[in-house]
């Protein structure tokens, strides 16, 4: 959520920022600050009224005691009128409050100056390509077609069990599966990340926090009987352990990483691009969560995306990195670097991991802050990204390796899976 008084402060900035999303914000910044005018007077008469009551209270008080009861009685009559007036001012207050507070759950994070203009994923910036892409066999086949024919991932057997977007992993793909998971967490953890075992039910005040609701509500499933929600990502309660925390600033950086399974509705979803394991409904993925005094949050970004590639670069996967413009950046990141695997077979690319950083747009919804040198509160900053998201790296792996005679498993790999070739 953008701060009140950075909007008051910079509207014309934020008014340019946000057209990078092709969002005309005039009307809605103007009426941020409107409602803000608005609040910020009804509060200035209701602290005078109250002071005014205060006042009268102790003159009434003292009236009593030195006999002038009349005097003090007409008083008394004044403060009731006091009191009335202060609490249709106070119902006032939280009205003008909650509408302001409504209006800026609506307004996304206002995008980084370097995220380029663009509508749509096709205005994304490439910044970097590494790895060769693979010649494969004349017989080569797409991932939904190499799990069946080695057994290892069943699409029927999930859609019979719960539907369309629910696999199930066997064998040696559930194997590979769990090994992806304790290579990324090891390699996190190395990195300095400390691991979280997290819920994977969250409640309403955690998708608020991290920018999921309103904006997501209709992709994330909701539990309606206990209010409760599937997280999207490991991202929402990882994040949401420093709601209502302010952190000495010696505390920072914070350094998390955690494993959970992940649920999208992904409503409206369907065509070729979302066959086999190109876009679940759960998947697997493994974060990384930062905290970040706002100094350094750049710089823990460019980190953060080394460390990505070097998991690819050990995976020898032939990958990319793409700047979002500001027509795919998500609602409450102003900088996202994506990171996609080429898979041969299909011919395409495909998004492994998102790594973005929110600036305070997060922490001023979690009330996350640290305290400064000189002992005053300031918003951290708070970043997080994928790795990584197990399925389309699992379809790379599965596609780009394999051979005539089976699906050789990356060498890194051999020791957490105990084999070398699915065959």
């Amino acid at each position: 959520m953008l701060q009140v008084a950075f909007i008051r402060e910079n509207k014309e900035l934020v008014v340019e920022r946000l057209a990078k999303r092709n969002i005309n914000a005039v009307e809605m910044i103007g009426d941020v600050i409107t409602f803000d005018e608005d609040r910020r007077r009804l509060q200035a008469e209701l602290d005078t009224t109250l002071a005014e009551s205060n006042r009268l209270s102790k003159e009434i008080g003292n009236l009593y005691k030195s006999g002038a009861v009349e005097e003090a009685n007409a008083l008394k009559e004044k403060t009731s009128l006091l009191k009335d007036s202060s609490k249709e001012l106070a119902e006032l207050l939280n009205s003008k409050t909650e509408a302001l507070t409504e209006l800026l759950y609506k307004i996304p994070n206002i995008p980084n100056e370097i995220v380029p203009r663009g509508n749509s994923e096709l205005d994304n910036e490439e910044i970097f390509a590494a790895g060769d892409v693979p010649k494969l066999h004349n017989k080569a086949l797409p991932h939904w077609e190499l799990a069946k024919k080695y057994d290892i991932i069943d699409f029927e057997l999930g859609n019979k069990i719960t539907g369309a977007g629910f696999p199930v992993y066997k064998g040696k793909g559930a194997r590979l599966q769990r090994a992806l998971i304790a290579y990324f967490l090891d390699k996190n953890t190395a990195a300095g990340y400390t691991e979280y075992q997290l819920p994977l039910l969250v409640n309403e005040a955690s998708g608020i926090g991290t920018g999921q609701l309103p904006d997501k509500e209709g992709q994330m499933y909701h539990v309606t009987e206990d209010n409760l929600y599937l997280i999207p990502t490991a991202e929402v309660p990882g994040t949401n352990i420093f709601r209502d925390v302010v952190l000495g600033e010696s505390e920072l950086p914070v350094c998390i990483t955690g494993y959970t399974p992940c649920f999208r509705r992904e409503a409206g979803s369907y065509g070729a691009h979302v066959r086999g394991l190109n876009r679940l409904h759960q998947f697997d993925k493994v974060e990384l969560i930062r905290v970040e005094h706002p100094s350094k949050s750049y710089e823990a970004l460019d980190g953060m995306v080394d460390h990505v590639k070097d998991i690819l670069k050990e995976l020898k996967l032939p990958y990319r990195i793409l700047r979002l413009c500001g027509g795919d950046t998500s609602f409450a990141s102003a900088l996202t670097y994506d990171f996609e695997v080429f898979s041969t077979a299909q011919d395409r690319w495909l998004e492994i991991s998102s790594i973005s950083n929110f600036e305070t747009f997060q922490a001023n919804r979690l009330k996350l802050r640290y305290k400064n040198k000189d002992g005053k509160n300031e918003l951290a900053h708070t970043l997080n990204g994928s790795s990584l998201a197990l399925p389309r790296v699992l379809a790379g792996i599965l596609e780009n390796y394999q051979t005539e005679a089976g699906i050789v498993i990356p060498d890194v790999l051999q020791s957490y899976t105990g084999f070398s070739i699915i065959d």
